[in-house]
């Protein structure tokens, strides 16, 4: 399951954002670790543990060196901020899912009216990123479609000026995961930089996205590092642990996302098929340069 099937289902059904997966090993340390290990900040997806309570995910972070739990709603921010971690990325407003994004005019009074409401409360509760999305093109142009995206993107990047929150739109693979995504390259994306050119919108660079539609994910890290605020790691293909089962050499990967200069967070976004505090230690470790 993907991100955006997961929480259509939850929507529909109704329920707190939920999902099954094994839970971890009762017997696993719990020793604590130096926050901050290596030279990168590292989070934690917050869905892809949806079956741990969010108080245990966030003890099981902060064990191992975790400095954030992300993608989080509003009413688990302060669940968080309670175990001492930030909270990377706001999970997105409701008007803006995966395939209705600032690519349609249409769409944006009703994202730009939330994330008016939005951006202040990120503010407050110290939240350096803001997720968006493109929307899918259904159709549309990739040009006329990365215009409106800055039309809109305008007209709220005063805002998160204003408030130093950054909003982070995230690629997405359109091959496997999220068919028909507009913002599925990452030249498409840096372009969408370069036009709404403001210092406080950027990529959320999701390294398992881009493993699929294009490769070349150090090359491109080096060109691009500029245009990006964020980055998610999973395994590829899978979408599992990054560890020798996958195509990825995530250690590299790290360093160079590091050598760059980047200071923001590295967050892990992949879901665990094994114990999952023991591919949690493991992500960081790896991930640890």
């Amino acid at each position: 399951m993907n991100r955006r099937d997961f929480f259509a289902a939850a929507a529909a059904a109704g329920v707190t954002v939920s999902i099954s997966h094994a839970q971890p090993d009762s017997s696993a340390s719990l020793t604590a670790r130096p926050a901050g290990k290596g030279r990168l900040k590292q989070s934690v997806c917050r869905w892809c543990y949806g079956g741990m309570p969010l108080d245990r995910l966030c003890e099981l972070a902060a064990s191992i060196g975790y400095r954030s739990v992300e993608l989080l709603e509003p009413k688990d921010w302060p669940t968080v901020r309670a175990h001492g971690l930030d909270c990377a990325v706001a999970f997105s407003v409701p008007s803006n899912p995966i395939p209705k994004g600032f690519n349609r005019r249409d769409h944006h009074d009703s994202i730009i009216k939330e994330l008016e409401t939005r951006l202040p409360l990120v503010k407050e509760a110290g939240i350096p990123n803001q997720i968006v999305f493109s929307g899918n093109r259904a159709g549309l142009d990739d040009r006329e479609g990365r215009k409106a995206c800055a039309e809109g993107l305008r007209r709220i990047t005063p805002l998160a000026e204003q408030l130093g929150v950054t909003i982070v739109m995230e690629l997405l693979n359109s091959r496997v995961d999220h068919g028909d995504y507009m913002c599925d390259r990452t030249e498409w994306g840096a372009a969408l930089v370069d036009e709404v050119a403001s210092d406080r919108f950027r990529l959320l660079y999701d390294i398992y996205h881009m493993q699929i539609m294009e490769g070349d994910v150090i090359r491109t890290i080096q060109r691009h590092g500029k245009a990006i605020g964020h980055y998610h790691t999973a395994g590829n293909p899978g979408r599992n642990e990054i560890d020798d089962s996958q195509e990825l050499n995530y250690s590299a990967i790290a360093k160079a996302i590091a050598d760059s200069g980047y200071t923001g967070y590295l967050g892990q976004e992949f879901v665990p098929r094994k114990d999952p505090a023991a591919s949690l230690r493991h992500a960081f470790e790896t991930c640890a340069v």
